[in-house]
């Protein structure tokens, strides 16, 4: 397994403590601001995809839109990052992802799938966004902090990201005051918080953590000195490091497999609680209660990760999904049930991220840690985009116990890997 980033002196320096402070302090601030952005996407777009197109199934490719942009901006983004920097990269997206809720305003005013779908792949942007921050939390931490600081900016998205789903009820004061179309208002209030996320990011984020550790680093980085560079030929190099670690390999599989279980069920739990009859209040609360579920733990679970080791850490995670595969297939007719089910979904996907995305960026070396983790990122992404777009089709087709029985079946290659792997991985990191 390929060494952690050097370990020197110059973490200790003044100057680099003081960068560490303020880019923490920035990525917190930040990370709240564009997760409560881009929060009404799971819930009100679900339900404006489904007003515009008329059809269950294509609200549902509609809404794997936003995934599908996520996955297409992940490794540019962190191909930008290696070459200029977080700052940049973070604030294109967050940018993106503002126009794109201006797009899905439009989209409300006019009933255009157009602009619906353009706008859905904009705020894929800031979800890359929200996945690289962790990582950039990491980039001037010190070793045996990595995995809690990327925890603490996983978990202070759980502000934004619970109220985000609710946008809806302050969205309707919005269209009554601009005489905007129903569902318009909660995207009018994300564009203004996604422009100042950008805004944030851009000004906080001095100097930028990423280019400074790769300044202290150059020598160690690669060959010759300097950072990588970005391309196809740096990203095969890099995903071959992947496969030839077997912790990377299963954190990439764990990452991936999690992301689809998560996706593919809360994509479509707006469209079912509709059919049980409930508005935009109970489906709002519902993606609440998951997205808490998703991030309010994650200091726990970093802790969990850092005193139990990630690998066991990862395979708890992978129990609590199928716990919520479950809950899902037996409940699927009552609402407090899937309430619970959505909300052990989300904690199984934080307990299964947070310690896998740690354990693919050290099992790494330096110089290829921004290109993998983009590259994870857009196929985590990607994965999650085919298994949104299928479950429109599987929801009228097998309705919702499909759907859990679908997400307990992404459990089985973890731990088959698992099991293969097990001794060659180490248990404690």
């Amino acid at each position: 397994m390929s060494d952690p980033e050097p370990r020197g002196a110059w973490l200790e320096l003044p100057e680099v403590v003081s960068a560490r402070r303020r880019t923490l302090t920035t990525l917190l601030v930040a990370q709240v601001l564009g997760t409560l952005g881009i929060g009404a996407a799971p819930s009100v777009g679900v339900l404006l995809a489904e007003q515009v197109t008329q059809s269950e199934t294509w609200a549902g490719i509609a809404r794997s839109s936003t995934t599908v942009g996520a996955a297409l901006a992940a490794f540019p983004l962190g191909a930008l990052a290696a070459r200029w920097g977080r700052a940049g990269s973070l604030t294109l997206a967050w940018t993106v992802a503002a126009l794109g809720t201006v797009l899905l305003v439009g989209a409300a005013q006019t009933g255009s799938t157009v602009l619906l779908v353009l706008g859905m792949l904009g705020t894929g942007a800031g979800t890359a966004a929200g996945l690289q921050s962790r990582f950039a939390a990491t980039d001037l931490a010190e070793p045996a902090h990595r995995a809690r600081s990327l925890a603490l900016v996983v978990w202070i998205g759980t502000l934004g990201a619970v109220v985000g789903p609710n946008l809806g009820v302050p969205g309707e004061w919005v269209e009554e005051r601009l005489g905007l179309a129903p569902l318009a208002g909660a995207f009018a209030i994300g564009a203004v918080l996604l422009a100042v996320t950008a805004a944030v990011v851009t000004l906080g984020l001095r100097p930028d953590p990423l280019l400074t550790a790769q300044r202290h680093t150059a020598v160690d980085a690669v060959p010759g000195g300097g950072p990588p560079v970005p391309g196809k030929a740096g990203v095969a190099a890099a995903m071959r490091e992947v496969r030839a670690s077997p912790a990377g390999t299963l954190a990439l599989a764990s990452l991936v497999l999690a992301h689809v279980a998560m996706v593919s069920v809360m994509t479509m739990t707006p469209v079912h609680l509709a059919h049980l009859g409930h508005g935009v209040g109970v489906v709002g609360l519902t993606i609440s209660l998951h997205v808490l579920g998703m991030f309010a733990l994650a200091p726990v679970v970093g802790a969990a990760a850092d005193r139990f080791g990630q690998v066991p850490t990862i395979v708890a995670g992978q129990l609590v999904l199928m716990l919520a595969a479950a809950v899902n297939l037996l409940g699927a007719s009552s609402t407090t049930a899937v309430a619970t089910g959505l909300f052990l979904l989300g904690l199984g996907w934080s307990v299964v991220t947070v310690p896998a995305s740690a354990l693919l960026s050290q099992s790494v070396p330096a110089r290829s840690r921004p290109l993998v983790q983009g590259t994870g990122d857009a196929l985590m992404n990607a994965a999650a985009a085919v298994g949104a777009i299928v479950s429109g089709p599987l929801l009228a087709v097998a309705d919702f116990p499909g759907l859990a029985v679908v997400s307990g079946l992404c459990v089985v290659p973890v731990l088959i890997l698992v099991a293969r792997a097990r001794r060659a991985l180490p248990q404690r990191r």
